[in-house]
């Protein structure tokens, strides 16, 4: 299953996606592009020490610095959206992965890929989803509501934000004395996990 991997972060789940593919040879997957809503995202050096394509599809990027600064919110969603969607085409890709994507995707990306996307959540869904609902926000929520248990998500895009079907669920205690930053350093080890496991079983639902 060739993948496009979209990001806008350090990587560490494309990392651990990397590491996958080249220490097993009967992985299912091939990353054949990175795909970055931002020139800033270290993923992208992780790219290409590692050989992979990479395209950036920032607002800049796709609509020019001036059309970039007056564009709304949702027409510069759709635009990168768009941009992402012709990357991942271009190259080849039969499955997405939102692999820290911070752009909420829109438009036409969701239907001709549908049931061919997946997203890593840092919180047990359906809780503590949404617009608004990444990072560090996140678990700042998870505290603030006094959860016993966090832990991380991989599930299926549809045309909401975080409501598509669940594939992978792996949780941890949430302790005392937590803040966001012990929290996520709890729950990072097995995002890694979640996410491998996740695109994984996606190629195996599309009999890759």
């Amino acid at each position: 299953m060739q993948i496009a991997v979209l990001v806008s972060g350090g990587g560490t789940n494309l990392q651990a996606l990397i590491d996958y593919e080249k220490s097993h040879q009967d992985c299912p997957y091939h990353i054949c592009i990175v795909i970055a809503d931002t020139k800033k995202a270290f993923a992208l050096e992780r790219a290409e020490k590692a050989g992979i394509a990479r395209k950036i599809v920032s607002p800049v990027a796709v609509l020019g610095a001036e059309e970039a600064k007056i564009a709304s919110k949702e027409a510069k969603r759709l635009a990168v959206s768009d941009a992402a969607l012709s990357a991942a085409k271009e190259a080849g890709a039969d499955a997405i992965v939102l692999a820290g994507w911070l752009t909420v995707l829109s438009g036409k990306i969701i239907t001709e890929y549908s049931g061919r996307i997946v997203n890593l959540h840092p919180a047990l869904l359906p809780k503590f989803g949404g617009v608004g609902m990444w990072g560090h926000f996140v678990h700042e929520a998870v505290l603030a509501a006094h959860e016993k248990e966090s832990g991380c998500t991989v599930h299926l895009v549809d045309a909401g934000c975080d409501t598509g079907k669940i594939l992978v669920q792996k949780k941890v205690p949430v302790m005392p004395d937590d803040t966001p930053d012990s929290l996520y350093a709890r729950i990072a080890p097995h995002e890694h996990e979640a996410m491998v496991e996740g695109v994984c079983l996606l190629a195996e639902m599309l009999g890759r």
